[in-house]
């Protein structure tokens, strides 16, 4: 395949479709990693194309969307704060923090500023000199790289006014917290392909082994995500846990060697809160102790904050794969773009705009516990 429409193509879809119900012998339940997978399987209606066959669960593949709310109330206070110009990309601006989101603190006069890249924040640092320039480090394995580029070339150019606030999560900690627990219904996994272009698939493997589980490393087209579930259905139906490659043009099982060597060199693992999982052990990134100088929550005096979630936001079922969206009782009411309750709302890869989108007015597919 050559074009982006040859992913697509209607034809070959509904061959894959059969391939599926070919071979599920009994139902099965898998779960997609990325909330850019979850809006092209909703948006395409292949969860309903497949039901009965096999049931698509949605997790925690939303970095935005997994962002504790203690750490929006950090970056609140930084945008607040007149002395710092804050920098983010334009998906953080609506999510909801305890009292407000960055959009509503820009309009009372902070300076928040969308841009493309870490470099652009730096590039802003370094034209800004008279102010500190945060940039708000949030995603999963995908962003790291960058925003270690970022931070290793601020202390190379020596820039003493830029810093970020990390909110880095790593994908395997957060599958096995989801394997271990007692109302685990996953059978096998469909792994983000642009996380696996940067770190590889080689770390998946004792987690299909131990939990005996398949993984497919999958594009976000509608024939990859076809593929990839004829793929784990198919292993299923053999009795077999392996991780294997359909996103074969861009994920070789090493990964890219530099963009590891960056972010080890950087980061380190720590422990960190993942918004309605809980703390997760070693599955975020921490600035490593020599850029220590660039790091938000050291040069601002941030420390420790708790907060509690709002209750009428089912956000962490619906992150954990125990809840459809629209089996929420605020969905598209309570809860809509225009005024979340929660991240998976307002993130453009969050499953509930993805429901609301797509699918608010069709009945969910599969089945999900409600507690």
């Amino acid at each position: 395949m050559r074009y982006l429409t040859e992913y697509r193509d209607g034809a070959v879809a509904r061959a894959l479709i059969g391939r599926i119900r070919e071979t599920a012998r009994r139902p099965w339940t898998l779960m997609e990693v990325c909330g850019g997978q979850t809006h092209t399987i909703v948006r395409q209606g292949l969860d309903a194309l497949l039901e009965g066959a096999v049931e698509m669960i949605h997790g925690p593949g939303c970095p935005v969307c997994v962002t504790p709310l203690e750490q929006i109330d950090k970056a609140l206070a930084l945008a607040a704060n007149p002395g710092v110009i804050f920098t983010s990309f334009g998906d953080m601006l609506r999510v909801p923090g305890s009292e407000c989101d960055l959009l509503q603190i820009r309009a009372r006069g902070g300076d928040i500023r969308v841009v493309y890249s870490p470099l652009d924040a730096l590039e802003l640092a370094i034209r800004s000199p008279e102010k500190q320039v945060v940039f708000f480090a949030v995603g999963f394995e995908t962003t790291a790289p960058a925003n270690a580029m970022a931070v290793w070339r601020a202390r190379e150019l020596r820039v003493p006014n830029f810093s970020i606030l990390v909110s880095h999560v790593t994908v395997p900690p957060a599958m096995t917290a989801l394997l271990e627990a007692p109302d685990n219904r996953v059978q096998g996994f469909l792994a983000a392909g642009h996380v696996c272009s940067v770190m590889g698939w080689e770390e998946y493997e004792p987690i299909a082994a131990r939990y005996k589980v398949p993984i497919v490393v999958t594009g976000f087209e509608p024939l990859d995500i076809l593929e990839g579930i004829f793929i784990a259905v198919r292993q299923l139906e053999q009795g077999r846990h392996e991780v294997e490659n359909q996103y074969v043009r861009s994920v070789t099982r090493e990964g890219t060697r530099p963009a590891q060597e960056l972010v080890r060199k950087v980061f380190r693992l720590t422990d960190r809160q993942w918004r309605g999982i809980g703390a997760i052990p070693a599955s975020g990134l921490a600035l490593r102790e020599e850029y220590a100088d660039f790091d938000a929550e050291v040069r601002f005096g941030l420390g420790a904050l708790t907060v509690a979630e709002p209750a009428e936001c089912r956000a962490g079922d619906v992150l954990r794969g125990n809840l459809k969206p629209t089996q929420c009782p605020a969905f598209g009411t309570r809860c809509t773009p225009e005024h979340p309750l929660g991240a998976p709302m307002v993130s453009s890869e969050g499953a509930c705009a993805a429901y609301y989108n797509y699918a608010r007015f069709r009945e969910p597919a599969g089945r999900s516990t409600q507690s």
